[in-house]
């Protein structure tokens, strides 16, 4: 009975994921914009790998889990940014597999042409869904329902993002879109398909930069994601960084522009961030996020912990001379 209690609250959860957000959360999406824009790609200058793990509301069964992993770099001098990323999400018997190719024209703009860009990106790739059959319990109310075993049970659909990403040394602003062939091909109705149809996604990110002296930066930092059927959800955080080597952090996530049309519970629901990261010789950058969930009954005593690691390789020649905070 707990079983199928706890698989029966995941099943709702997925089924309100066509009125919710569908994109995995990422507490660390400072750590790595390619996630979710493809005009990033390239902004760092030299290539690097960028991993991460999430186990979210960890020891709640069948609670969503995420992996994932970027690579990205820059080629013909830094004219273009290229980028290849993929990520892993399971929650309940349900998974989703992402795939991304990006590309980015990257524009120098004013005399000091690696200080200010304007980058244009796009990625394609494709969407893989799932449910784990093999898993079932045919004792349970939830697994028997006739609907699970007469559907579809991994389906791919193409897709394609488009981002738009200015930086300079102390600012940055990006805007992107997601799900751009996937959610035209999920609007053809499939009376066998049962999984949640996918809508496009807006993200817009923009932050700052402030030194207050050689070795103490402040990096506040803001990401609002939009899927036009769910609450919009709002992630503020800031960073104080200790000599270029250590960042402490805090954020928080809630619902903004409340909408009628959805659940009060989830127009309410939001969490409360913990972040730390550090560099090892300038090659290694280490990061962990811890984030309290608020406002969802029950979930309060589930945290959520995200790791990451990255690894810079060194490129041919030195091109930027100051550190890249965003």
């Amino acid at each position: 009975m707990k079983k199928s209690l706890m698989m029966l609250l995941l099943y709702i959860g997925c089924g309100l994921s066509a009125n919710a957000q569908q994109d995995a959360q990422l507490s660390q999406y400072v750590f790595s914009g390619l996630y979710i824009n493809p005009a990033y790609a390239g902004y760092r200058e030299t290539w690097n790998i960028n991993a991460f793990y999430r186990n979210q509301w960890t020891g709640f069964p069948g609670a969503p889990r995420s992996v994932a992993l970027a690579v990205d770099g820059v080629a013909r001098e830094g004219k273009y940014g290229l980028g290849l990323n993929m990520s892993n999400d399971e929650i309940g018997l349900q998974g989703t597999t992402n795939l991304y190719g990006s590309f980015a024209f990257r524009i120098p703009i004013g005399a000091y042409e690696l200080e200010k860009r304007l980058s244009i990106g796009v990625s394609a790739g494709f969407i893989q869904s799932r449910i784990r059959v093999d898993e079932y319990d045919p004792t349970d109310p939830v697994d028997s329902d006739p609907l699970l075993h007469n559907s579809l049970r991994n389906k791919f659909t193409p897709d394609a993002r488009f981002g738009i990403y200015y930086s300079s040394n102390t600012f940055f602003a990006g805007l992107s879109v997601d799900n751009l062939l996937t959610s035209a091909y999920d609007a053809k109705k499939d009376p066998g398909n049962i999984f949640a149809e996918r809508k496009v996604h807006l993200y817009a990110t923009a932050g700052a930069l402030l030194t207050f002296s050689e070795n103490l930066q402040l990096k506040p930092a803001m990401l609002v994601k939009e899927d036009f059927a769910g609450p919009t959800s709002l992630d503020v955080n800031a960073f104080l960084i200790l000599k270029s080597m250590f960042w402490i952090g805090a954020g928080y996530r809630t619902a903004i522009f409340q909408k009628e049309r959805i659940q009060k519970d989830l127009n309410k629901s939001g969490a409360i961030i913990g972040m730390a990261q550090v560099f090892i010789a300038d090659k290694i950058r280490l990061g962990y996020a811890y984030e309290y969930t608020t406002n969802v009954v029950g979930m309060g005593g589930y945290p959520t912990n995200e790791i990451s690691i990255s690894y810079f390789f060194n490129p041919p020649r030195a091109r930027v001379a100051s550190p890249r905070y965003f």
